[in-house]
């Protein structure tokens, strides 16, 4: 196989167009993006059409129901894209021996550990939006236990709404902003997670499209620990944007999901499998920045 076919789907997302974007740097490969105009995995019967249409080799599986907080009142949405969807691509990829690369969040954890969450810990998500991805891993690995799971945190990038973005616009409108800082968790480059993802499948390919050369669930985040307050108090000083920060307690910011108060994801299971020291947080948010011409 010369030239595999790779299907992204939610490739209109922050992760999907960096996933777009590091494919321009692979032109050997067939990349095919799919948005909700041409994959609406509410539509659960049109799956498998869609599958069958393209007929891809692997399937980088970015689509998302992914608003935390609307998850609570939009349950039903949230339960057929982040639990029920994933199921139907996995069933695909096991029918028709293609390598699946499914998404999932560090929500799946209740953030009572004060040390990194290995594979191996027990889940159990304090959120609905956890709960609908939790129920998405395990009805992928029910119909295709060769499937690939990464579990990231706290994503963000030049593309899309995210953290940064959001920071940087209140600070252009208030010039001051309150940020929790009693939740800590590991801030994700996009860029780098979609490195992430190719560095699977160029495993893959290499060990000769044999999916045991990869399967399983790994953790991938970029690498230290800091809470929401501090990573703002970094945006602001590497774009070197007036703003002032102050910090506050969780019960002073209530939001309609409960957020785990501990997410780092231990990314040493991913790191040996593949031979990638994954970038520094700090590292990651600067050459975002510098992208978005802020730095």
């Amino acid at each position: 196989m010369s030239q595999p076919i790779i299907l992204i789907t939610g490739a209109n997302g922050q992760l999907g167009s960096e996933c777009l974007d590091a494919a321009t740097r692979e032109p050997q490969w067939n990349i095919i993006g799919l948005g909700r105009e041409e994959l609406d995995l509410e539509n659960l019967d049109s799956i498998e059409e869609v599958m069958d249409d393209y007929k891809p080799d692997i399937i980088i599986n970015c689509a998302a129901y992914t608003s935390v907080d609307k998850s609570e009142s939009e349950k039903e949405k949230a339960e057929r894209i982040n639990g029920d969807a994933p199921k139907f691509i996995a069933k695909w990829c096991d029918d028709n021996d293609a390598l699946l690369i499914h998404i999932s969040t560090d929500y799946v954890f209740d953030g009572n550990n004060n040390v990194p969450y290995l594979e191996t810990d027990d889940t159990n998500p304090v959120n609905f939006y956890g709960y609908t991805k939790l129920k998405g891993e395990t009805k992928v690995l029910h119909e295709d236990k060769q499937a690939v799971i990464l579990r990231t945190s706290w994503v963000y990038s030049e593309y899309g709404h995210n953290f940064v973005k959001t920071m940087l616009r209140l600070a252009n409108e208030r010039g001051l902003v309150s940020v929790v800082n009693d939740q800590f968790g590991s801030p994700t480059y996009a860029h780098d997670l979609a490195e992430g993802i190719f560095n699977v499948i160029r495993k893959y390919i290499a060990n000769e499209y044999d999916k045991e050369a990869v399967k399983g669930i790994y953790h991938f985040t970029n690498q230290g620990m800091v809470s929401w307050f501090e990573f703002a108090q970094k945006i602001f000083d590497l774009s070197k944007t007036e703003c002032t920060v102050l910090p506050i307690p969780t019960i002073d910011f209530p939001t309609p999901a409960t957020r785990p108060k501990y997410s780092v994801l231990n990314t040493q299971k991913y790191s040996k499998a593949f031979g990638w020291e994954i970038p520094n947080w700090e590292d990651g948010l600067r050459r975002c920045l510098r992208n978005m011409k802020l730095s």
